[in-house]
């Protein structure tokens, strides 16, 4: 282990698509971590869906060796973070076990919203920021526009920022140099009581719980007595080392080190991330400041596609809150659907994410309702209740008033689309506060917006209306009146619990027509005819029918009186009237994931 003075701890924070993965590899590849024969892009994401989409959603960390100029050899511990401003959790996670921050510019975007809010983030912790422009070899590079940016929208030196080209390797030596020397070593005695911050952590099927951690002060070696502080749980560690990568055994971790610990864990609710790791025998006084508290903004159920597979799902939740510290979940139950979860998430992003993660990794068939966001809802009584599930939603005539999340959403934007992006704002109620002209080319718009209303298609359109340019960051800040009611959808006159949405009333028209039309396309012909309507309370607002399959009763009349083929109709008639009144209409599983399609798929 390497003294502390020669231990360097840092994170690469930026916007989301600026080169924070492929700087990452060519850090990597410097410090000889990986055999260039089995090296591969996006070293560091290690799971599909993060190289498939492109995008990190797990922080990763890992030890890199590194001989400076000076002929020292120095520990470089680099935590990668993700960009998407539903991730903004993991890269608070990341800045905690930090001393410094490499801050990535890209110089064919220059700064955008998620940069400006991730330093805000690395500030709070007084972190050292190195500001880095990378893609400097791209023709559309704007190096001076880009350190003018740095100056102006970040108030850092723009003579400090050092160019890289994260895809070729260029200024990748003089950024490991820049590091060393300008990274401030972690302080921390080695004499002083264990005190180490838990990050994360991930569950592997034969060791238990791999517990990640940075140690601030004393020492941890294998053997030792450890104690949780959240839950006072004490366990003997078994296995420690450092990230190359792989897991590389050592023998104790000293202050500043960046490393796991595996002590025999096998209950996954007994570790806790932000919690404070220390000596069982010689405990120190107090817990390190954890993390802010996750605030879930996101909420759906969850239902296993057959209700057997319960437990699974359950079993399955537990292992991947481990590996998600801002997944929340509880139990939930549907007449429609069984018994299920009820989940709180960052965004509709990391829903995505946790669907495709319980398929792929934990082969699990689920179904999840329609997203929805934490409402305010004044009862008659004066009573007060805060609602993110239509199920529990009261009685119409019960209600005296409802208040909905609104978000400060702050988007950067080439001028050229100020226009289309405005009516795009206005379309979902938001009410400019603020527009600032960064520079001739560049604006930055301040809206106010309902959260609900940024959920479904709003990323998606920003992006495609600026095509690809304009940024997007948000901040929640508090409640507003609104005018909500409970869309429900009837399926053969039976509502369909698990459909049920809250929505603002000026929108209800139109998200029952869409979900109506999507049922339609997506439910099986029966022999009967099926309703699918759209309401708010007892009024009908929205209906498609879907026809029922057409039986030639008359295939075997060849010719003759017409009251024979008359009656032979009439028989069939009523055998559909009966067959209506018993029969049930049953929903596939892409019925259910056809409405939570955006209205542009």
């Amino acid at each position: 282990m390497a003294e502390t003075s020669y231990i360097r701890n840092f994170c690469i924070i930026a916007h989301i698509d600026h080169g924070k993965s492929t700087l990452a590899d060519r850090l990597i590849q410097k410090g000889r971590l990986v055999e260039d024969r089995n090296f591969q892009d996006q070293i560091l994401d290690t799971m599909d869906i993060e190289r498939e989409r492109g995008i990190t959603i797990k922080s990763q960390a890992v030890t890199i060796p590194y001989t400076a100029q000076d002929g020292n050899e120095y520990e470089l511990n680099l935590v990668d973070t993700p960009g998407h401003v539903d991730f903004t959790y993991e890269v608070s996670r990341a800045i905690n076990s930090c001393e410094g921050a490499l801050l990535l510019v890209d110089a064919t975007q220059g700064v955008q919203a998620q940069t400006l809010s991730n330093m805000y983030l690395a500030l709070e912790h007084n972190l050292e920021i190195l500001p880095v422009i990378n893609k400097i070899d791209m023709p559309a590079a704007d190096i001076s526009g880009t350190k003018q940016q740095i100056e102006r929208d970040l108030g850092l030196i723009p003579e400090d920022a050092l160019l890289v080209s994260a895809r070729q390797g260029t200024g990748v030596d003089e950024l490991f140099e820049a590091i060393v020397k300008r990274i401030p070593s972690p302080s921390g005695k080695a004499g002083d009581p264990l005190r180490a911050l838990i990050f994360d952590c991930h569950y592997d099927p034969y060791r238990g719980v791999v517990v990640h951690i940075r140690v601030f002060d004393g020492c941890i070696k294998r053997g030792m007595k450890i104690r949780f502080m959240f839950n006072a749980s004490e366990y003997e560690v078994e296995t420690l080392g450092v990230f190359k990568l792989a897991l590389t055994e050592g023998e104790k971790l000293s202050p500043g080190s960046v490393g796991y610990i595996i002590a025999g864990i096998k209950t996954v609710s007994d570790v806790r991330v932000g919690d404070t790791v220390t000596g069982a025998e010689n405990p120190c006084e107090a817990p390190l400041p954890g993390f802010r508290e996750v605030k879930p903004v996101v909420f759906s159920s969850i239902y296993p596609v057959d209700s057997n597979d319960y437990e699974e799902l359950k079993t399955s939740l537990e292992k991947l809150k481990l590996n998600d510290a801002s997944l929340i979940y509880e139990k939930d139950s549907s007449a429609a659907l069984g018994f299920g979860f009820r989940c709180g998430f960052l965004g509709l992003l990391h829903l995505e994410v946790i669907q495709e993660r319980l398929e792929r990794e934990f082969d699990q068939a689920v179904i999840f309702t329609a997203p929805s966001v934490k409402y305010r809802v004044r009862l008659c009584s004066g009573e007060e209740l805060l609602v993110d599930n239509p199920i529990e939603y009261p009685e119409e005539g019960n209600v005296e008033g409802a208040e909905e999340p609104y978000i400060r959403a702050a988007i950067i934007t080439p001028a050229a689309f100020l226009g289309n992006i405005m009516t795009l704002c206005m379309e979902k109620r938001g009410v400019q506060t603020n527009m600032t002209y960064l520079d001739e080319k560049r604006v930055e718009l301040i809206y106010d917006m309902p959260l609900a209303e940024v959920l479904f298609d709003f990323y998606d359109r920003l992006k495609s209306i600026s095509r690809g340019y304009a940024s997007f960051d948000y901040d929640i800040t508090g409640y507003k009146a609104t005018e909500l009611v409970k869309l429900d959808i009837l399926l053969n006159g039976k509502a369909v619990d698990a459909l049920s949405q809250l929505v603002f009333r000026g929108n209800a028209y139109n998200r029952a027509r869409v979900v109506c039309e999507r049922l339609r396309d997506e439910i099986p012909r029966q022999q009967f005819k099926i309703p699918i309507q759209g309401a708010v309370g007892s009024q009908i607002i929205a209906r498609e029918t879907i026809n029922a399959l057409r039986k030639d009763v008359l295939a075997k009349c060849y010719g003759g009186d017409i009251t024979r083929k008359r009656k032979l109709l009439e028989k069939q008639k009523e055998g559909k009237k009966r067959m209506k009144m018993v029969g049930d209409v049953e929903l596939p599983q892409r019925a259910f994931l056809a409405v939570l399609k955006t209205k542009d798929d």
